[in-house]
């Protein structure tokens, strides 16, 4: 029987760190002060042929924690009315235990050693995510605290694109315009642009060695 705990060589890929998608929406820039509204992350997989996948998605619409500043400017952009009867938001400690915890069972599967956070401009949603963390103290953040990996470089090097939409049609990858800013919707799309990323780079890699060989 295979060992449940160590499913494939993700964990020698990226020094023992499993790469976990996430993008936040927001009512604001600053962390400290602004409400996040909605996060979401998918985790990072890897096949036998060591391509990288998108794996299992978690999504929550998270409550404005009390006293949390509201940008009208930045609701009006992403669309989100905090307040709506039908958000079905969780209180933001529970919104990070219902991402983390499907993330921490992940580190253990793949035998990683921690999470880290890939994302579109990966600095804001990191921030967006220590501040909460600390907010609501809770111990046990799966997330490296500062690396992370970003696509915006990755696809500025790949594909000379730094914008989220323009980035994934250079992949050759669909966007619809209608569903973007929605955190589902953008860490999916961003998750497959980061695993079209590497594994071209593999194939790339690859290719070089075997002209080498001849």
């Amino acid at each position: 029987m295979d060992d449940p705990t160590i499913q494939t060589a993700i964990n020698q890929r990226f020094r023992g760190y499993l790469p976990v998608v996430v993008d936040v929406e927001t009512a604001g820039f600053n962390a400290a002060t602004d409400a996040l509204l909605e996060i979401a992350a998918v985790i990072i997989q890897m096949d036998d042929q060591g391509r990288l996948h998108p794996g299992e998605t978690i999504g929550c619409h998270v409550e404005p924690f009390e006293g949390a500043n509201l940008e009208p400017k930045a609701l009006e952009f992403n669309g989100i009315d905090p307040w709506h009867p039908f958000r079905g938001a969780l209180p933001e400690r529970e919104a990070l235990q219902t991402i983390f915890r499907p993330v921490r069972q992940a580190v253990k599967r793949s035998g990683c050693k921690r999470a880290i956070l890939v994302g579109h401009n990966a600095f804001f949603d990191l921030g967006f995510l220590n501040a909460a963390v600390e907010r609501t103290g809770i111990k046990r953040n799966p997330f490296h605290p500062f690396s992370t990996f970003d696509t915006v470089s990755l696809a500025g090097l790949a594909y000379g694109q730094t914008v989220l939409a323009r980035a994934v049609e250079a992949a050759g990858l669909d966007w619809d315009g209608r569903e973007a800013h929605s955190a589902l919707y953008d860490t999916v799309k961003t998750a497959e642009l980061f695993c079209a990323i590497v594994n071209r780079w593999e194939a790339l890699v690859a290719l070089e060695s075997q002209t080498k060989k001849c």
